[in-house]
């Protein structure tokens, strides 16, 4: 079944074609002639609300994007399983050579209050395993706190935990160790737009 006229991922292509597509023509016709060559390799939240290429106003070609549930980076395992997350760091470090990792993380994180209010139990499948990478930092503070200040903590907490499971991958940690390569966390603020680093 195609779309329809009214459907708003066609009029949104539509309006790409009108407004950015001819000052950007020249550009895209470039890239496509070379192997991307991105400096920098994200991993963000997959919410709706919050979208890298915008945050960081970058052109097309400037960001090898990696979203998932809650922006979470798993520790190294290579165990022959299919590991979406890790493939895509393996590929953006070993074959594109970026020199920047961002773990990008935002406030009022749909994943993380999922994680600290429910209801994964009715996602068991996949969902329910994702997000036991941040276990290590959830449920050793069940008690200290609820509401806004609490999650914000453990959206903090949730992005040092990534940072500590990218150094997990042999490949990454030498690499940051010989200079090629930096790590960071940043949080986005949906609602003052503000960017910190954690």
């Amino acid at each position: 079944m195609t779309p329809g006229p009214d459907d708003p991922l066609m009029a949104g292509y539509r309006r790409f074609r009108t407004s950015v597509w001819p000052d950007q023509a020249q550009r895209y016709a470039r890239l496509a002639r070379r192997r991307q060559q991105p400096a920098t390799a994200v991993i963000a939240c997959s919410d709706s609300r919050i979208d890298p290429q915008t945050i960081f106003d970058a052109e097309p070609g400037e960001l090898f994007v990696v979203r998932n549930v809650a922006g979470l980076v798993p520790e190294y395992a290579p165990d022959g399983g299919c590991h979406g997350t890790s493939a895509a760091l393996e590929y953006s470090v070993k074959i594109l050579r970026v020199r920047r990792i961002v773990v990008l993380g935002h406030a009022q994180c749909d994943g993380i209050h999922a994680m600290i209010h429910g209801p994964l139990r009715n996602a068991p499948d996949f969902l329910g395993p994702w997000v036991d990478i941040a276990e290590p930092v959830m449920w050793p503070m069940p008690e200290q706190g609820s509401g806004e200040a609490f999650e914000a903590a453990i959206e903090d907490a949730v992005l040092r935990q990534s940072l500590t499971n990218l150094r997990t991958f042999p490949w990454i940690r030498e690499a940051e160790k010989s200079g090629h390569l930096t790590l960071w966390a940043w949080k986005f603020n949906i609602a003052s737009g503000e960017l910190t680093t954690v």
